[in-house]
C-alpha cells in the first residue's frame, strides 16, 4: 500500500528544522493538528481547525464551540492593568509625601491653624 507524500507546511507556519524529527502532523498521518493548533490534517491536505469567525473548532471529528478563540496579542488587558497599577503607585507615593511632611512640621501647622482661629475670633482693632 502506498504511503501517501507528507504534507506541505500549512500556510503561515515555518516548516519545522531538518535536524530535529519530524511531527506526526507532517508525517502523512491524518487527524493531526499543527504545532499551533490553527490547522488538521487530513491526510490528504491541511484543513483550518478553526472556523472563520473563530467561534467553531474542529477537534479531528466534528466542529464543537471554540469558547475563547486564541490570543491575538493586543494587549489591551496588559495596557488597563499597567495603568492601573501606575495610578495606585502614584497614589501611595502621594500618601506617604503627605504623612513624611504632616509627621515633620505638625506642629508648625497646628500653630499656623491656631493663629487664624484666633485672629478671627477676636474683635478688630480701631
Amino acid at each position: 500500500m502506498e504511503q501517501p507524500p507528507p504534507p506541505e507546511t500549512p500556510p503561515g507556519v515555518p516548516p519545522a528544522p531538518a535536524p530535529q524529527a519530524m511531527p506526526a502532523a507532517q508525517t502523512g498521518q491524518p487527524g493531526r493538528f499543527s504545532p499551533d493548533g490553527f490547522w488538521w490534517w487530513d491526510g490528504a491536505s491541511w484543513r483550518p481547525a478553526y472556523s472563520q469567525d473563530r467561534l467553531w473548532r474542529w477537534n479531528g471529528q466534528s466542529w464543537v464551540p471554540a469558547g475563547q478563540p486564541p490570543r491575538s496579542g493586543s494587549g489591551v488587558g496588559l495596557a488597563i492593568g499597567l495603568t492601573i497599577g501606575a495610578f495606585a503607585l502614584v497614589l501611595i507615593l502621594v500618601v506617604v509625601v503627605v504623612l513624611v511632611i504632616l509627621g515633620t512640621m505638625g506642629g508648625q501647622i497646628a500653630n499656623v491653624f491656631s493663629n487664624v482661629a484666633a485672629a478671627l475670633n477676636s474683635t478688630p482693632s480701631p
